[in-house]
């Protein structure tokens, strides 16, 4: 990549390419067990919520484009033992894949977390995945668990894989 990329908070303005980012995702892979998109608002919605709350939400962008995004919130929410444990959500456009920007975002929301006294960051991640597995291995994350067909998509049964990183 030649064009200059630089991260940012999100902002609620960009829940358009939010949106743009995950719909192939949704239509196309089991990255995501969703099958549902999320409206514009609905990304807005979760992008003031989140950094209300004091949580990371930054964007790539690469030529003045958004290319990317890395969120977190807490693991189970609503329940209070879970308070220190954090779950990722990292994506990136097509086009942008392969050129270190999913590793530059997931260390900056492992910053984050660390920095607002997390202890652990959790990734959810399609069994079958075979390449968010290595990338999450790749940044020290450990197998923590397997739920055997938690999860159904495309007219098949998906095993969910827990891996986690001690912050």
């Amino acid at each position: 990549m030649t064009e200059k990329t630089f991260l940012r908070d999100a902002r609620t303005s960009d829940a358009a390419a939010l949106k743009a980012i995950m719909a192939p995702v949704i239509a196309g892979s089991t990255a995501s067990f969703s099958s549902e998109e999320r409206s514009e608002e609905a990304w807005a919605a979760m992008v003031e919520d989140r950094l209300s709350r004091g949580r990371g939400f930054y964007v790539a962008e690469l030529a003045g484009e958004v290319v990317g995004y890395a969120t977190y919130d807490q693991f189970r929410p609503g329940n209070n033992g879970y308070r220190f444990t954090m779950e990722h959500s990292v994506y990136l456009s097509d086009a942008s894949q392969g050129h270190g920007l999913g590793r530059i975002l997931m260390l900056t929301i492992e910053e984050h977390a660390r920095e607002a006294g997390h202890h652990s960051m959790i990734g959810a991640i399609d069994a079958d995945n075979v390449a968010s597995i290595a990338f999450h291995k790749a940044l020290g994350y450990k197998e923590a668990g397997r739920i055997p067909q938690a999860g159904f998509k495309f007219d098949r049964w998906l095993d969910v894989l827990f891996m986690q990183k001690m912050l």
